[in-house]
């Protein structure tokens, strides 16, 4: 009796055993290549004019704050709220955390209850009345541990749709950040266009006295014609560049481009952010949404090796039934009626032509490809911090040239002026110094929106500070873009 006593309980405890190991590799995180880095000379904080480029700072979650403009917090807080873009990412999380959920509710026992009545008539016996009441459970044990990968790939997948929700997100604050600069920008060179027509009608003005006079030619008065209306045909481009512009603005923040009437923006009334945070390299992994989706990807097809493994491994299910049956209603669960059984099954694939196996191979295959795809994922937000460093650094020396630029031209076009009205210059002087004048002011203009872009740009690259949300952190998937509560993606693994 003891013998048999300890027997038992040996299988018992290898089974328990057997359950907690799962078939097929646990997930480990890629490793960053030793000495990966943006570019030389970012090792250091850099001094960039005006602004400063801070290493190891980190990235607030409200970034585009640090333009200081209310009307522009305002209107990402409508976007948010409403950009279809936005919401289909949200629900398309949810799904996957449904699903997760769903999966991990199969590795618990399942119990169901039926209940029937039955009225017949057999030959020799008359009519006959059989009700019945039962309560069955069943189990499939998880030995190969197939159910158990099968919940750690359906959470991996609603991890990777938590990024890409917030992906989704950080594309659309940056895209709405860019589309009032750009905006900004265009208002800036209507308006420089405009002043310059202004100027250009005020010579033509004084060329047409000057030839009445007989002290200037009709072909510099023709000349100054066509210049004014070679200035003036560039303003409906740009005027149509802004209309279209600001249909984009109204797109993203979720309305119809004749329900939006917010006042333009100016470039006057965005601050260009004074520091701007560079993460290090070992960190930008975890912080690109982009990254960490790939990354759930990877940790899914590895899990989906081990459901692939678990099946080509035997099956066993346990099932247990407890019931009443009898000919009358109300005579169930009376003496003599209840049943009981007790089974066990176990299944094992013999031959399925390689089937399995191949299975098997496929999901092996998905991993390498997901590896392949995680690399190139992260070699290319490498290369987007490196190309905005490029960017900020050579847009600043830009900047400041056209800035020098623009006054020198300024200088250049107002003594050319009072030289032509005092009658000591020539109007050839006038013209090249007003056409240089205008290439200058609105070549500034752009300059200046690049830099204000070239931030934004820096801001999306680095991730866009999702994890200094309230109750986030980079070691768990992000809250949904939107909601301040932190949502779970369903069953640890």
């Amino acid at each position: 009796m003891l013998h048999h006593r300890h027997h038992r309980h040996c299988v018992i405890l290898g089974i328990v055993a057997l359950t907690g190991c799962a078939a097929g590799p646990d997930f480990t995180r890629p490793e960053l290549a030793p000495g990966a880095s943006y570019a030389a000379g970012t090792d250091a904080d850099i001094e960039l004019g005006s602004q400063r480029l801070a290493r190891g700072e980190d990235v607030p979650a409200r970034w585009w704050e640090l333009f200081r403009n209310g009307r522009l917090d305002a209107l990402i807080q409508q976007a948010v709220r409403a950009n279809p873009d936005l919401a289909s990412a949200r629900a398309s999380f949810r799904q996957a955390r449904e699903l997760a959920l769903a999966e991990s509710g199969g590795r618990w026992p399942a119990a169901s209850a039926a209940l029937s009545a039955e009225r017949g008539r057999e030959i020799g016996t008359g009519i006959y009345r059989l009700s019945s009441a039962s309560l069955g459970v069943s189990y499939d044990l998880d030995l190969a541990g197939g159910k158990r990968r099968a919940v750690e790939a359906a959470t991996a997948a609603a991890e990777n749709q938590a990024f890409e929700a917030e992906a989704a997100y950080l594309t659309l604050t940056a895209d709405l950040v860019r589309a009032v600069i750009e905006e900004a920008s265009l208002r800036a060179q209507i308006q420089a266009t405009e002043e310059i027509v202004v100027s250009l009608r005020e010579l033509l003005e004084v060329l047409q006295l000057r030839v009445e006079v007989g002290v200037a030619s009709n072909s510099d008065l023709l000349q100054q014609q066509a210049v004014l209306k070679q200035t003036q045909a560039s303003l409906p481009g740009l005027i149509k560049s802004r209309e279209q512009q600001r249909n984009a603005i109204a797109a993203l923040a979720g309305e119809f481009p004749g329900d939006y009437a917010d006042e333009p923006f100016t470039l006057d009334e965005l601050s260009l952010p004074r520091t701007l945070p560079l993460s290090l390299p070992a960190v930008l992994v975890r912080q690109r949404p982009d990254i960490r989706a790939s990354e759930a990807l990877l940790h899914q097809a590895s899990a989906n090796i081990g459901v692939a493994a678990a099946e080509r491994m035997p099956q066993i299910s346990l099932t247990a039934t407890l019931g009443s049956s009898a000919a009358a209603f109300g005579n169930l669960f009376s003496a003599g009626t209840s049943f009981n059984s007790v089974a066990a099954g176990l299944s094992q694939s013999l031959f399925d032509g390689g089937a399995l196996r191949h299975k098997q191979r496929a999901a092996e295959a998905a991993f390498d490809a997901a590896l392949a795809n995680y690399r190139a994922v992260v070699l290319g937000a490498f290369r987007d911090v490196a190309d905005v460093l490029r960017a900020i650094e050579r847009d600043g020396e830009s900047l400041d040239a056209y800035r020098e630029a623009e006054r020198a031209a300024r200088e250049s076009l107002d003594l050319a002026r009072l030289r032509f009205r005092v009658g000591t210059g020539d109007y050839t002087d006038v013209l090249s110094a007003q056409q240089t004048y205008q290439e200058a002011r609105i070549s500034r203009a752009g300059a200046e929106a690049d830099r204000h872009l070239d931030a934004v740009a820096l801001f999306e690259a680095l991730g866009g500070g999702w994890w200094n949300r309230p109750g986030t952190t980079l070691g768990q998937a992000p809250s949904v873009p939107g909601h301040e509560s932190n949502v779970s993606t369903g069953a640890s693994p």
